[in-house]
């Protein structure tokens, strides 16, 4: 008989509400009361959300027109084995490299979900949160070429994020996953509470309808060996 211990779980996600950072321009996320005990004799709280708000998944229907929407996409893509990359220490608008992920390449496999570690959450709610570090198209290449196909980090963009001081170059990464049927994780945090190997992560998104992503639950859970 196979059996699973959990001994820990570690909560990747940020809180949705008011307080939710968002992309400029993205629908704010609002939770207002419809119903409440002393009136209707339950609560229900009405909902109003984009669909890359808080910590989410994005669907290759996002950047690309024929791409997969997010209830169309395996679950396998959602939850697996995860490697967790250092790439700490990084200034605003870093460049995660290949230098930051070579040291745990041998353990990246395909169905792999690698989560870049940049601390960037530490940021999270101030201006600084936008100026957030970035993966490098070219390492973005080499995690594909080893089957990797889900990817994410602790900030608002796996790719630079445009102001008016920075134009950035286009949304590769966004492209390169989308190309091959990936999905790109945003928004995470604490992925420095990671301190045991081989977790297992799970960030299955809501079951939108045709949608380009959807908001997670994400988590990295400690099994027993």
């Amino acid at each position: 008989m196979f059996t699973m211990r959990v001994l820990r779980i570690v909560d990747l996600s940020v809180p949705v509400g008011p307080g939710t950072v968002i992309y400029p321009g993205d629908p704010e996320p609002a939770l207002t009361v419809h119903s409440t005990i002393e009136r209707d004799g339950f609560n229900l709280l009405d909902v109003h959300l984009g669909s890359q708000t808080g910590t989410h998944v994005d669907a290759p229907f996002h950047f690309e027109e024929s791409g997969a929407r997010i209830d169309e996409l395996d679950l396998t893509l959602f939850t697996g084995p995860g490697v967790v990359v250092d790439a700490t220490g990084l200034g605003p608008r870093g460049v995660v490299t290949w230098d930051h992920i070579e040291p745990v390449a041998d353990r990246i496999d395909p169905g792999t979900i690698v989560l870049l570690h940049t601390g960037w959450d530490e940021h999270y709610g101030t201006p600084a949160y936008f100026e957030n570090p970035y993966l490098d198209a070219d390492a973005c290449r080499r995690l594909l070429e080893l089957g990797v196909r889900t990817i994410g980090l602790d900030a608002l963009n796996l790719d630079e994020t445009p102001d008016e001081e920075h134009p950035g170059v286009g949304f590769p990464c966004h492209h390169l996953i989308a190309d091959l049927g990936g999905v790109i994780i945003e928004n995470l945090r604490g992925l420095g509470d990671i301190d045991f190997a081989d977790p297992f992560v799970s960030v299955l998104p809501i079951r939108l309808e045709a949608a380009d992503g959807a908001p997670v639950r994400a988590v990295a859970v400690e099994l027993a060996p």
